[in-house]
Order: structure tokens, then sequence, then C-alpha cells
């Protein structure tokens, strides 16, 4: 038992460095310890359980080391979120277990593989739960110049090269043969070869439009709600006067508008709307700005209520958590597509039940990415949880985004390596679209991320100020943006062919027509 133990706790050590700061190549062996204690058991149910448990223990442990902090803002979160993510992680896993002792190893193999990106798909793109913060693939965003090949299979193509190192690497160790190690090593390394040759002759593209970002560093808990509008206003004014006067773009964070706009009136309308308005055209009179703020929209008798509509005054309306632009050409409030669950949206069955009278949760939904537009300037107004998202992100690229923004407000996790990897995985989504990312949060991180992934520029926690940036617009069209998490789909036909597949097996060995 402590020997399995002890292979537990390398197996949490090894998933988890990637998520603290550390290289995610530790993941290419991080699996090996739990197929071990996977090997060393037995086919009868007694042993199947066990595999159960040593396998939920080292996902709930690996959640836990990576995503605590989400309980600074939410203490139901991190408990949601484990429970969900090791429910997929053990779907997979204990569908490999139980393949792999009633059939050969190549199948039981193929099933782990498809099995865990297929999960990873269904969890992401699931409407009820979803928080793919540690599909494997993720585990890179410290090391972008060892997955540039992103561009042509997303993130999930990383689980799949995880998970097929480790099995290599499990088999070498196992059998001790030379020939299985050179396999093992070959896996690993021709895909850092071919992203490192990616990585070093990567030309972006010549055009390029001087963007400025701001960060107003307003604490959450305290000044945003309890400050007065005109004074977190003022401080945005300012910053718009710090920003160079030959600025096109201005990125301003998530929710940095401390008035909710009724999405009945015209935008320019909205007081506060038109304070910033006047400082941009005073101060810059040809660029377009960005801002996140909370819009609403009421729905008339004739008109049925969305899922998602709340009910007050004597009209169903819904609120939305949106970015705006302010002296746009087209396109001027993009809704938020991806929403935090239990913070901004509650599953549609829980809605059923509770009334939660819009204290949690209950934002309406959206699933069309607006690209705003100035003087031909094309640029993709993603907020926050959207960047962790490379279907969604892509979206806005597919719409004809030039430049990608990420507007975000990070300071409800405290400082915590929450909000790192929230900004380094924009630098994945860099990858993925090919398009530069200029990053704007109330605090955390901002900065401006290449389209290559690296980071040029950036304002840590805490810190309040303007970055300016010459940025590369980009008019690519990777693979990954056309046909999205392909590799998720694909993993989907593999994992039901791979089950049917042992099922014939089973029923033709009962017949005794093979060995």
């Amino acid at each position: 038992m402590r020997q399995k133990l002890l292979c537990v706790l390398l197996s949490v050590a090894l998933l988890s460095f990637g998520w603290v700061g550390g290289s995610g190549l530790t993941l290419l062996v991080a699996l090996v310890p739990l197929l071990y204690i996977s090997d060393s058991l037995g086919s009868s149910a007694r042993d199947w359980w066990r595999m159960a448990g040593w396998a939920s223990l080292t996902f709930v442990m690996w959640n836990a080391a990576t995503v605590w902090w989400i309980w600074i803002a939410t203490p139901a979160g991190p408990l949601a979120a484990t429970f969900f993510s090791t429910w997929w992680n053990m779907v997979a896993f204990m569908l490999f277990h139980y393949v792999s002792k009633r059939a050969p190893r190549s199948i039981a193999f193929t099933v782990l593989v498809a099995a865990w990106v297929a999960t990873e798909y269904l969890y992401t793109y699931t409407e009820v739960i979803s928080f793919p913060w540690l599909t494997l693939g993720n585990g890179f965003s410290g090391d972008v110049w060892a997955v540039q090949w992103y561009e042509y299979t997303g993130v999930m193509g990383g689980t799949a090269w995880v998970l097929i190192c480790n099995i290599l690497f499990y088999e070498a160790w196992k059998l001790r043969s030379r020939t299985s190690y050179i396999k093992a090593a070959v896996a690993a390394a021709l895909p850092l070869a071919l992203s490192l040759v990616i990585y070093l002759t990567y030309e972006p593209q010549t055009e390029r439009v001087k963007v400025s970002v701001l960060q107003p560093n307003v604490d959450c808990y305290e000044e945003k709600f309890n400050n007065t509008p005109r004074k977190q206003i003022d401080n945005l004014l300012d910053l718009i006067s710090q920003s160079p006067a030959d600025s096109k773009l201005l990125v301003m964070p998530e929710t940095a508008l401390p008035v909710t706009i009724d999405e009945g009136d015209p935008i320019a309308m909205n007081a506060g709307v038109g304070m910033l308005r006047n400082e941009l055209q005073r101060r810059h009179a040809d660029a377009m700005a960005t801002i996140g703020a909370t819009t609403v929209k009421y729905y008339d008798s004739t008109v049925p209520p969305t899922p998602t509509a709340r009910q007050g005054m004597g009209a169903y309306y819904d609120v939305y958590n949106s970015s705006i632009a302010i002296g746009s050409d087209r396109g001027d409030l993009h809704h938020k597509m991806r929403l935090v669950i239990g913070v901004e949206a509650m599953p549609l069955f829980v809605n059923s039940f509770i009334d939660l009278g819009g204290m949690t949760g209950q934002l309406g939904r959206n699933d069309h990415a607006t690209v705003f537009e100035r003087d031909g300037l094309k640029v993709g107004p993603a907020i926050c949880y959207e960047g962790l998202y490379g279907e969604w992100f892509a979206r806005f690229v597919r719409e004809g985004a030039e430049i990608m923004l990420l507007m975000s407000n990070d300071g409800w996790w405290g400082d915590t390596h929450g909000h790192r990897r929230l900004f380094d995985f924009c630098r994945l989504r860099a990858i993925e679209t090919r398009r530069a990312v200029a990053r704007s949060a109330n605090t955390g991180i901002s900065g401006f991320i290449t389209s290559r992934g690296d980071v040029e520029q950036r304002l840590e926690w805490d810190e309040r100020g303007v970055l300016t940036q010459d940025v590369e617009r980009s008019t690519r069209q990777t693979i990954y943006v056309t046909y999205g998490d392909w590799v998720g789909r694909l993993a989907l036909l593999l994992t039901f062919l791979a089950v049917m597949y042992f099922i014939a097996y089973r029923v033709r060995k009962r017949n005794h027509l093979v060995d």
C-alpha cells in the first residue's frame, strides 16, 4: 500500500507542475506511476474498486493542488470543479483499466488515448458544467516553444501527445528494452523538434498598429463596489490621458464601466460611455476603445423570454457580461459566450427548481462572436473565461479578427497562480489562431502576446498603468481556426470504434474463435 501511495503522490506532483509555474514537460511521464498501479492489480471486481480508489485519489489531489485558488471567489467552486474534472478523468481511466484486463494491450491503450481526449472534448463543450482548466494540453502554457504545432491540433493534440508518451515510457520501463526506450524518446522528441523549427523560423506579418492596454488596478471586493462610479470613471479617464496620442486602439478590462447599460437605448447615449467617448475624441480622435460592461436587455410581452431571463418590474430581462466598442465603424456590443458556472451561470436544470433571485449567476448566454472594426482594423473582443476555450476564441478569427483582445478581471482570485495561468492560456490561444493578443486586466496581468506566443510586455499583479505596443495585424487562417477541435471529434469516433472492437473481441473469445 505504501508503494502505491508513493506512486499516487509522484503522479500528482508530475501532473501539477505545469499549472503551478513549472514546465509542463513532466506531463510526458506523469501517468506512468498510475499505469503501474493499474498493471499490478487483477481483473476482479474488488481490484477494480481498488484501482478506482487510487485513481480518484490521484485526480482529486491534482485538482486540489492546482485549482484551490477558486475558493477565494466562491467556496463551492473548487469542490464542483474537482468533482466534475475527476469524474471525466475516471470515466476514461477506469474504462482503460477494465479493458486492459480483458483484451490485448493495444486495444486498451487505444481506449485510454481516445477516451481521455473524448472526455476532455465533452467536458469542454457541455453547457451544464464546463471548466476545462486541467485539459492536459493546457499544461504547456509556459512552454510555448514546445507546442507551436497547436496551430494544427489545438490543445487536445497536446493531450494525445502526453498520453502516447506516457504509454510508451511505461512500456519501456516495464520491458527494460533499449528499443522501447528509443521509441518513447522519439515520440517525445519529434514534436518538440518540429515545434522548435516552427518557433525559430516563424515570420509574423509585417503590418502593425499601435495598441494601448489599461490596467486600472481596482480592488474587486472593496473599491469596485464601495467606491463611486465617478471615481472609477475618473481612474479610466486618467489612464486614457496617459496613453500615447497616436494609439489606434485602447483596451480596458472586463466590467470596467461602473454603470449598467440598457441595450434598448443607443450605447453612445449612456452617461459613462459619453464621458469616455469625449476624452477619447479629445486625445485620440482616430482611435477606437473597448471596455467591459454589464448590459441589460428587456423583452416586451410579445417576445418569449429566453431560458436565462430573469423576471422583475413586470418584465423579463437578461443581464449580460459584455464588451463594448467606443468609436467603432462596425459592431459595438459583444455578449460573453462562455460563462463561469456558479458565478455567472447556473445549469438550467438548477434554475428550474431554485429561484436565485438574480443574486448568483443567471447571466444571458450568447453563441455569436462579434468583431469590432475601425478604419479597416478588425479586433475580436474576448472576455476573461473565453480565453480558456480555443474553439470560442477561434470564432472571432473566423469572423475576420486581425488582432485578439482579452478583457479580464482577475482580482477575484488574489495573487495566486490562477490569474497567471489564465494569462498563459492566452499564449496557447495566440498559437492556435496565430493572432497577437492584447490583454487588459482590472488587476492581474495585462500585456501583449505575439502570434508566436511570446510575451512582449506585461503589468503584474497590483500594478496600475498603461502599456503600449506596435501589434501585428494578421489575416492567416490556421488549420485549427478552420476545423476547430477536430482532434476531440476524432477521439469521440475512435472511442466508439475501440469499444465496439473490444465488445466484438470478447464475444469471439467466449465463442472460442480466438485464443
